[in-house]
């Protein structure tokens, strides 16, 4: 074998492996390329089946971006007191809805103490079809009919 023969024989097998290796290329970025496209569309329907729930999310995720940075002495200057209006807001807004809550529930007779009555009463009514089923039970077995 001469050597242009050997070095042909080299070009090719090295052409070879490029065109190899390109094509697989192209097959992993047209892949990518579609499952990117296919996200995006999923991604797009997500959020119009469920634009509040997006929304919670990105909040979150703001809340938890904002905690890990740190924060410049003048921003806390700034800052302090917003939240302590804002934490003050909240726990009034809080006291507010629980009262309102407690006071909705009384008036749909809904307190704590109608409600052990009621679950009192629903347990006094299970033992007795639990026992009536048992009695029934027993009386099949034994061949007695009911009266």
């Amino acid at each position: 074998m001469t050597n242009d023969t050997h070095s042909d024989q080299h070009n090719g097998n090295v052409r070879e492996a490029f065109d190899s290796t390109r094509e697989a290329a192209s097959h992993v970025y047209q892949d990518a390329k579609d499952k990117a496209v296919e996200a995006a569309h999923k991604t797009a329907r997500t959020i119009e089946s469920n634009p509040l729930g997006i929304l919670v999310g990105g909040l979150a995720v703001g809340v938890i971006a904002g905690a890990l940075l740190p924060r410049s002495l003048r921003e806390k200057e700034l800052l302090a007191p917003l939240g302590k209006k804002l934490g003050e807001t909240i726990r009034q807004a809080t006291q507010a809805a629980r009262e309102t809550g407690l006071r909705e529930l009384e008036q749909a007779g809904l307190t704590k103490d109608a409600a052990k009555d009621r679950a009192r009463s629903l347990f006094d009514n299970v033992v007795k079809v639990a026992s009536n089923a048992g009695s029934a039970a027993a009386k099949a077995a034994t061949g007695k009919t009911a009266e």
